[in-house]
């Protein structure tokens, strides 16, 4: 597990509250879909990042990071490890305040550069089970 409590705890109550989940489709039977839900209930805005850009649970949704006009608070990532690390560097690049990769989601290199760049970060844990976890 990697981030703290205190991070974790941080992300999830101070900073701020558009949530990018990468990953999230239309697909309910997929993690992200559930998360997602748990994330809009604890008042966060959800804004869907998959290649379809879809809209879900409500939201417009964007091809990319880079395809989105407003600010994001928090990227959260489910991808593939192989495929995290370039967007956490998105996330910097975005002006993000926060990465959390997802469980199972693990980049050590990807980690160290976010938070090399100032960002929190978590990796490898769930923001729906830290909710009711840390509260």
């Amino acid at each position: 597990m990697y981030g703290d409590d205190e991070t974790a705890r941080r992300i999830l109550q101070d900073l701020g509250d558009t949530w990018a989940v990468v990953g999230l489709s239309t697909n309910r039977r997929r993690a992200a879909y559930g998360v997602a839900e748990v994330l809009q209930r604890h008042g966060k805005r959800v804004v869907p990042v998959h290649p379809k850009a879809e809209t879900v649970l409500g939201e417009q949704g964007y091809a990319s990071l880079d395809d989105i006009p407003f600010d994001v608070d928090v990227v959260d990532v489910f991808v593939n490890s192989n495929l995290a690390g370039p967007i956490a560097d998105g996330a910097t690049r975005i002006g993000a305040k926060a990465v959390w990769f997802q469980l199972d989601v693990i980049d050590e290199e990807a980690y160290d550069r976010t938070r090399a760049a100032g960002l929190d970060m978590v990796m490898d844990r769930c923001p729906a089970i830290e909710y009711g976890r840390l509260r």
